[in-house]
């Protein structure tokens, strides 16, 4: 399995998409849960299975979760065991797209089974312009999604490898060249 995390903003998902769309034959998305609101573009069962927060705490009594986390007041996000069973059963490597905090504890389970790519922004500025033209969130959303993105910004060295977002293209060139080699894929299928 290979984990992409990232605070918002710099670039996993992107990464993460290309990478499933190039490797179809090889990867699969782990899709998380979550209790925030599904925004318009996304679709249920697609971008995250979207639950209310009594469903996501009974799951999380019955130990349906390898990893959650309460990320925001009221708004969790997890990774069930049934989504990582359900891939296995494909047949294919996992990839996944978490938040910091879920990729720290998807390694500590998993250990060398487990590949972690920190998806680094060329800057916090160039993060914080990136997320206001999403303009997704309130005000208020908003600052408290750059107070916790300075934060995971500090765990840049504690995963494996670091994979700089500064031109798009290098980067998806230097994502496939990183799942070419570590599940030693032959470069020239193209």
């Amino acid at each position: 399995m290979v984990v992409f995390t990232a605070p918002s903003g710099a670039g996993k998902t992107t990464v993460v998409r290309h990478l499933l769309s190039k490797y179809s034959d090889l990867l699969q998305f782990s899709v998380s849960a979550t209790t925030r609101s599904k925004r318009d573009h996304e679709k249920d069962g697609v971008d995250y299975y979207f639950i209310d927060k009594e469903t996501f705490q009974q799951k999380i009594d019955d130990k349906e979760f390898i990893e959650w986390e309460e990320v925001y007041a009221d708004q969790y996000y997890g990774t069930l065991h049934s989504e990582v069973h359900r891939i296995v059963a494909l047949g294919k490597k996992i990839i996944f797209d978490i938040d910091v905090h879920g990729a720290e504890n998807i390694k500590s389970k998993y250990g060398d089974r487990c590949l972690t790519v920190f998806v680094k922004p060329p800057s916090f500025v160039e993060l914080v312009k990136r997320l206001t033209k999403r303009n997704t969130e309130d005000k208020d959303s908003f600052k408290k999604r750059i107070n916790r993105i300075k934060k995971e910004l500090l765990f840049e060295n504690s995963f494996d490898l670091i994979l700089l977002n500064d031109v798009l293209q290098d980067t998806l060139e230097n994502a496939d060249k990183l799942i070419e080699k570590n599940f030693s894929i032959d470069d020239s299928r193209d």
